[in-house]
């Protein structure tokens, strides 16, 4: 069973707009112009460490060795600091990944944690205080919406179990 994510809620005052609308009362402007920077020049660097050592050093993201960002993947803007990547991981190419969402009438924060050897495909987002256990497959296209449990293989959209655990039967030798 994959239980839900953990966000914290904001309220914001509806007669001032929508909470986006209202976003330098909840973040820095020139915070969010310096992630913005590091994410979009990171976006393009083919180079891992790098790049990792980009997001760890100018955003105080926590990023474990040897994992691999592929390129164009999008971190979160404004919270990056909430974003905890284990060793040995790979994020595939156009990933979104947010530890924040801006809603009418709030925002919520939440931290997101991707366990160790954790595998990503392409075009995937993750939502805002989800994790990701050890050794899960996340297919791509994904919208990961709630926790992924260790080792299992998880799919779609809506986003689900595919199958839990290592089946070494599909395994290609």
């Amino acid at each position: 069973m994959m239980e839900k994510r953990k966000t914290v809620r904001y309220q914001v005052q509806r007669e001032k707009g929508n909470s986006l609308w209202q976003i330098y009362k909840t973040v820095s402007f020139w915070k969010v112009v310096k992630c913005f920077l590091v994410v979009q020049t990171s976006r393009y660097i083919p180079w891992m460490p790098v790049k990792n050592w980009m997001y760890r050093t100018f955003l105080g993201m926590k990023i474990g060795e040897r994992t691999a960002v592929a390129l164009m993947v999008m971190m979160d803007t404004m919270y990056p600091e909430g974003i905890s990547i284990g060793s040995n991981s790979i994020i595939g190419y156009n990933t979104t990944i947010l530890a924040h969402e801006y809603l009418i009438d709030e925002y919520r924060l939440g931290d997101v944690t991707i366990g160790n050897e954790v595998m990503i495909g392409a075009n995937c987002t993750i939502l805002p205080g989800v994790s990701i256990g050890d050794g899960a497959i996340v297919s791509a296209g994904t919208l990961v919406h709630k926790n992924v449990p260790p080792g299992a293989f998880v799919g779609g959209n809506p986003m689900g179990i595919i199958r839990q655990g290592k089946d070494e039967s599909n395994v290609d030798l």
